[in-house]
């Protein structure tokens, strides 16, 4: 495990605090650098992992400073905003249509449909049936959870009989 300078740690930290993989960042360290740091070392410089206890405040600090101003920049990137990748498409649909390309207009109107869906998010949500609460069979009876009072949703998660119910839980 080569000794690091200053410089080399300062460069570590930033990596890091940019999203990139221990294994990039060691990568690059040995390309601008010219010196081998393994992942196991480069984690050490990620406050974030529990293998970084012992980071000095100022190279925290440098983390931390490095992680918000690249998130800053990220919101200003304009294909990170949805309103500038709808009317991206909408000029390439547009120019489809001009050329009497209905299948790349077809597909451009399904991506904005994604687009605008929220398809292309990581944001999920369960419904029951007709888009309603999710409804919970007990002995019989239907019941759904916005229904129960907190003791009944305590004895449900505990797995016990819910009152006036047949049965335990789900």
């Amino acid at each position: 495990m080569p000794k690091l300078e200053d410089k080399h740690k300062t460069f570590i930290v930033q990596a890091l605090a940019c999203f990139d993989t221990p294994s990039q960042v060691s990568k690059a360290v040995k390309e601008e650098f010219g010196i081998v740091v393994g992942r196991e070392q480069v984690q050490q410089y990620n406050p974030t992992r529990p293998a970084c206890q012992r980071l000095s405040k100022p190279l925290r600090t440098l983390f931390d400073e490095t992680r918000k101003r690249f998130l800053d920049e990220v919101a200003a990137i304009p294909v990170a905003n949805q309103a500038f990748r709808l009317r991206s498409l909408q000029r390439m649909h547009d120019h489809a249509v001009e050329r009497n390309n209905a299948q790349l207009a077809a597909q451009l109107l399904e991506q904005a449909a994604k687009e605008v869906g929220g398809a292309y998010t990581n944001r999920r949500e369960l419904q029951g049936p007709g888009g309603g609460p999710i409804p919970l069979q007990h002995g019989g009876k239907v019941e759904h959870l916005h229904a129960m009072d907190d003791a009944d949703l305590e004895a449900l998660a505990r797995g016990e009989a819910v009152p006036g119910t047949d049965s335990g839980g789900a």
